[in-house]
């Protein structure tokens, strides 16, 4: 008993003599008459919705007075998983008609007649045929028996670049040419593929709105982004801003072709024309800002590690965090020396040490420094160098008024003229070259102005030491202390 008949005894066993059951009953048997009328043919394209779902086979609701049957296998897809359920709407084609059943395919197979492939070919049914071998210009098709050609071109909707890979393969062809009683076939798969993507791509649209979060797989990289597929016959782009918050320069520093992504759908744009379509997608916006949390993760004063990711003539750039870079001035380079320009100091994609130096979260800038990180030299200066004590430094410089030695990196002291000819053998001091070793005598120190003065350590023997055994700290020496600040100002 089919549908109708178990409405039929429903209304029936229901029905308590008034005019409006009566009615209902004519019109269901109007309905079921309707369907016993109306006969299906071989090839027929059938749309149905599906009643049934067995271990096995399908059953549809094919309109007439019998259902019709599909083998679950055909409605797989390619993952060999069936995602039909019952009520879901589908198109096939009638193969063959019994009393009892109609047996139903998505294209005529072994199990149609070699005589319906003319009838295929006027009314579009898809056909099966199975790929023999690769001929000049594109394939040999066997289809019910019959050679098919199938033109290299319209074998897939992509480039075919191995179509060594097509032989042996079964696939659903459209007969585009039907000559000679069957001696001459010519078959189309892009044709058949195209209007499935059609399908697939109105369906997409149907239910995928913009702000979705959908998968996809990345097809192909182009300067300025990637391309990604989300189904067969739509693609998007996601421009290279909006693939990682981070900083890149090449899309392949994050995805390569192949991968599988999670994107966000920012904008479709569609125009009149169906099959014509823009949308615009974003990897970035799948997860969170890194710059929400960036007063809980760090704070003024923290010394992190991070990567250089641009120079500018100003200073380098800095990141700190996926997406999160601050800047650090040329002036925060270095304590040891005068920065000229920042790649003297560091190098793009080089990983260092910097301080925090401040966090302006409403405009999005990280002020950073290196020499910071590194600590100052001066620190304890006045400690490390005391008065009357002799250390070996290195010359620098020479000068028309003294000689500038490093003591240590970021540390100079200035040998006064008059101190060199006040030693025992100025001729030690006016031979020396820069880079030379030297030993000299701390004459001064003041750590705050960032001031030592030196002079030779003989100054030390008899009463000479004596001069130098006061504060630590300079306070006034006329004017070789002018002669210093001087010389100071035209180092820098």
């Amino acid at each position: 008993m089919g549908p109708i008949d178990d409405k039929i005894d429903e209304n029936a066993n229901d029905n308590n003599g008034d005019n409006t059951d009566e009615m209902s009953f004519a019109e269901l048997f109007e309905s079921y008459d309707t369907k016993i009328s109306h006969e299906l043919n071989q090839g027929d394209k059938v749309e149905g919705c599906i009643i049934s779902v067995g271990s096995q086979s399908v059953y549809i609701d094919t309109g007439t007075k019998s259902d019709g049957v599909v083998g679950k296998a055909e409605l797989l897809d390619e993952n060999g998983e069936f995602l039909y359920k019952v009520g879901d709407k589908i198109t096939l084609y009638v193969v063959s008609i019994s009393e009892s059943e109609i047996i139903l395919s998505k294209a005529l197979s072994g199990a149609g007649k070699a005589t319906m492939l003319n009838d295929a070919s006027q009314s579009g049914t898809p056909v099966e045929g199975r790929v023999i071998e690769v001929i000049k210009g594109g394939f040999h098709v066997d289809i019910m028996g019959k050679r098919a050609f199938c033109p290299v071109s319209q074998m897939d909707v992509k480039y075919v670049e191995n179509q060594e890979a097509y032989i042996g393969e079964t696939h659903h062809f459209l007969i585009t040419r039907f000559e000679e009683g069957g001696k001459n076939i010519v078959v189309s798969r892009r044709d058949l593929l195209n209007e499935e993507i059609k399908e697939k791509r109105t369906a997409f649209f149907e239910k995928v709105e913009e702000g979705d979060t959908v998968q996809g797989t990345v097809t192909k990289l182009m300067s300025y982004g990637a391309f990604i597929e989300l189904i067969p016959g739509v693609e998007g782009m996601a421009h290279i801003s909006e693939l990682s918050w981070s900083r890149i320069e090449k899309p392949e520093e994050i995805v390569q072709p192949g991968d599988t992504v999670t994107v966000k759908v920012l904008k479709i744009d569609t125009s009149d024309q169906s099959d014509t379509f823009k949308i615009s997608l974003s990897m970035k916006q799948t997860s969170s800002n890194p710059w929400d949390s960036m007063e809980s993760n760090f704070n003024t004063g923290d010394q992190v590690s991070g990567k250089v990711v641009r120079l500018a003539s100003f200073g380098a750039f800095v990141e700190i965090a996926p997406g999160v870079d601050g800047l650090v001035h040329i002036s925060e380079m270095s304590h040891t020396k005068r920065v000229l320009k920042p790649d003297d100091v560091v190098k793009t994609g080089e990983r260092i040490q910097v301080v925090i130096k401040s966090i302006d979260m409403e405009s999005k800038r990280i002020s950073l420094s290196i020499k910071d990180a590194l600590g100052d030299p001066w620190t304890g200066a006045s400690a490390k160098y005391e008065i009357s004590s002799i250390v070996e430094g290195v010359l620098e410089k020479r000068e028309k008024f003294g000689l500038f030695i490093t003591l240590e990196p970021g540390v100079t002291g200035l040998m006064p003229a008059s101190n060199i000819s006040g030693a025992a053998n100025p001729s030690k001091f006016e031979k020396l070259k820069p880079e030379n070793s030297v030993q000299v005598m701390i004459q001064a120190v003041d750590e705050e102005k960032r001031r030592i003065t030196l002079t030779s350590p003989d100054q030390k023997e008899g009463d000479n030491w004596k001069q130098f055994s006061g504060s630590k700290k300079s306070t006034s020496f006329g004017s070789m202390e002018s002669l210093f600040l001087e010389a100071m100002k035209k180092k820098k």
